[in-house]
């Protein structure tokens, strides 16, 4: 469904919000998933009330199984200076991906459980503060991320076994804790079946249990877009392993011991079997050679500089 809002002829145009100084806007797209994480059956028409107050010409167009891609193409086809996207996490991360750098700003709002993009961005998981930050204060900011096999992610990469402990971690997010216990122990029945073999751009070759790539905006270990944030995690034992799950979850996993980081441009993996992975909160298999490649300038972000980087890790 499709809604596209006139600016109010009567209105002054002192009684409105000012846009944003550091980009041009006239023509905006929203694409709202009233389906998704936190958005709900009325976000849409508070998108649109939200939208009317500024000096714009914006459409809103609801998300569903019937229109899902169709309303995408049509939020390019529309050739706006901007598309704003409230719906979960893959959703945005799929937009990002079909802008790239030459495409249309994204503002990619809170509205998935993750949400770390937007709180880096925004720092904030209220999507309309989010949203009014972007229409006010927002520039054109190029954003890196990382590719594998044709799939992109902004945020972060966890390739091997810990990655099957993402469906585990999100079940105790939402509240499910005996879907969590399931997950948990199919984790630990598939935990440690074999380890990963990867090159650092053309070093040395190195093992780990555990790979993790993170984006140079969401990295708290880097401040300038140089490569992904390399990761291995290398238990020696269980005990040591569950420890570090610990740790990854509830604090700063850089400090422990059976952590090494450094950043990126190529990271060549490889393991006996397909790869289980987690790309930015979406766990897909990988083949069992894999490739990532960073990515300095993957898309435009419609945001205030300097980022607020809250969702950091």
């Amino acid at each position: 469904m499709s809604d596209t809002l006139t600016p109010d002829p009567t209105a002054r145009a002192d009684d409105r919000p000012a846009l944003s100084p550091h980009v041009a806007l006239k023509r905006v797209v929203m694409l709202v998933n009233p389906l998704s994480g936190s958005v709900g059956p009325r976000a849409a028409d508070e998108a649109k009330a939200i939208l009317a107050d500024y000096d714009l010409d914006a459409t809103v167009l609801t998300l569903d199984g019937a229109n899902f891609e169709q309303s995408i193409d049509d939020a390019f086809a529309a050739k706006p200076d901007a598309i704003l996207v409230l719906a979960g996490d893959g959703t945005a991360r799929s937009v990002a991906t079909k802008a790239k750098p030459d495409g249309p700003m994204i503002a990619p709002l809170p509205g998935g459980t993750m949400n770390m993009l937007p709180k880096a961005l925004y720092g904030t998981a209220d999507w309309k503060a989010a949203l009014k930050l972007a229409l006010e204060e927002g520039a054109s900011q190029p954003v890196s991320g990382g590719e594998v096999q044709g799939e992109y992610f902004y945020c972060a990469a966890i390739l091997g076994s810990p990655a099957l402990w993402a469906p585990a971690r999100e079940a105790i997010r939402t509240g499910k804790v005996k879907l969590a216990v399931q997950y948990a122990r199919r984790a630990l029945k598939r935990a440690f079946s074999g380890r990963l073999r990867f090159k650092l751009d053309g070093g040395e070759k190195r093992r780990t249990e555990a790979l993790v790539l993170i984006s140079p905006m969401i990295s708290k270990a880097m401040e300038d877009p140089i490569g992904l944030e390399a990761a291995a995690m290398d238990p020696s034992d269980t005990s040591q392993a569950f420890r570090l799950a610990a740790t990854a979850l509830f604090s700063d996993w850089r400090h422990d011991p059976a952590v090494s980081t450094r950043p990126a441009k190529l990271i060549e993996v490889r393991a006996r079997s397909k790869i289980p992975a987690v790309i930015d909160g979406e766990p897909i298999l990988l083949k069992s050679d894999a490739v990532i490649r960073f990515i300095p300038k993957a898309f435009k972000a419609l945001a205030p500089l300097p980022p607020a980087a809250e969702g950091s890790l």
